[in-house]
């Protein structure tokens, strides 16, 4: 069984960059529906690329505030 090379992942902006023209192309219209569906598809896959950047950026975020409150660095009350 062979495996199909991996693309990169993209960056968080270019996966929304390039979500956005599938929003944009779908809510024109004027595609088949093979051609929608495809780009349908697509779009969910940026979507999931897109929520998993900002899943681990609010993973880093909680990482970062616990080192700091831990450090004993004073907090904002």
């Amino acid at each position: 069984m062979s495996k199909e090379p991996s693309t990169p992942t993209p960056s968080y902006e270019d996966a929304r960059a390039e979500l956005r023209d599938i929003v944009a192309k779908l809510e024109t219209g004027g595609q088949s529906l093979e051609e929608s569906l495809v780009l349908w598809e697509r779009g969910e896959q940026l979507a999931d690329i897109c929520q998993r950047w900002l899943d681990d950026a609010g993973q880093r975020l909680d990482v970062a505030i616990a080192a700091r409150e831990t450090d004993g660095a004073p907090t904002e009350d």
